[in-house]
């Protein structure tokens, strides 16, 4: 069986994201999303998972971009490498920050079943660590595994840079095997195959149907970042702005729908999954 779960990231982000979000999944075929504890439009997405309880939420982690909720006031590092330097020299303590976020989640009513981070910072060990503990602690079982699935050829995103895709590739295989082993040690659980990477920003609905139709046995998850683009996301710091659109139009498309029912592919949520093995 093939099945799949479709998550857009950045729930809370800005209003008119949050707009894009619940319509792809009310419109679409979103599954689930994962909320941002110390976006600007936290309030906002709380009000409409309240309305809207069918759509799964989980915890999008942040430690880069935004403000901490630990130290109220104090910026985030704005990129990922100065995270990381931040974490080395002992700045930024990722489990007691990404604690306080998870905290603010559970305040709210609602109880998140899977979790990942933006910009795929448990990628970096101090952080996975932080999350494989916070998994285990709060007993939210389901963390992304970031590792992309081969893209059949017509599924590409047009531009794409083959060196640079092969560099980024065997540099995520590097720290794979150390990754895994971390999630299993604490019990997490994740899909057998991740999709979306390569694909943030750049596709339309051919791609995705043609992703649809190639899924491989067993469970995907399918990172996505619809939205509607008014004057709060151009403002917004993200270079993801236009493409938010453009992936909204997709998840909404009947060229997709058709691509899920020709393909046999069950559309899932991390809440249906909660208690079974991946696979």
């Amino acid at each position: 069986m093939r099945r799949l779960v479709v998550n857009a990231d950045d729930f809370g982000f800005t209003h008119d994201v949050n707009d894009g979000i619940v319509e792809a999944h009310q419109r679409g075929i979103l599954t689930a999303t994962t909320l941002m504890a110390n976006g600007p439009a936290y309030a906002g997405a709380i009000s409409l998972a309240r309305r809207n309880p069918s759509l799964d939420i989980g915890c999008h982690l942040v430690l880069v971009g935004g403000q901490s909720l630990l130290r109220p006031g104090q910026d985030f590092p704005n990129s990922v490498a100065r995270m990381m330097a931040a974490i080395t020299a002992r700045l930024l303590q990722p489990y007691a920050e990404l604690r306080a976020q998870i905290l603010r989640i559970l305040d709210s009513g609602l109880e998140p079943l899977h979790m990942d981070t933006h910009k795929h910072t448990h990628l970096f060990p101090p952080v996975l660590d932080a999350v494989a503990r916070l998994s285990s602690e709060f007993q939210i079982p389901w963390v992304r595994r970031p590792f992309d699935l081969p893209l059949p050829g017509a599924a590409t995103p047009s531009g794409q840079v083959p060196w640079l895709v092969k560099t980024t590739s065997r540099g995520l295989q590097f720290v794979r095997k150390r990754f895994e082993l971390v999630l299993e040690q604490n019990g997490c659980q994740t899909t057998d195959h991740f999709a979306g990477f390569q694909m943030t920003g750049r596709f339309h609905a051919a791609q995705l149907a043609e992703l649809i139709r190639h899924l491989p046995d067993g469970l995907t998850e399918f990172m996505c970042h619809p939205g509607r683009l008014t004057g709060e996301l151009r403002t917004a710091p993200t270079r993801l702005k236009e493409s938010r659109e453009a992936e909204l139009e997709a998840l909404t498309s009947p060229l997709v729908a058709r691509a899920l029912e020709e393909a046999a592919v069950k559309l899932v949520s991390y809440r249906e999954l909660t208690g079974q093995r991946a696979g």
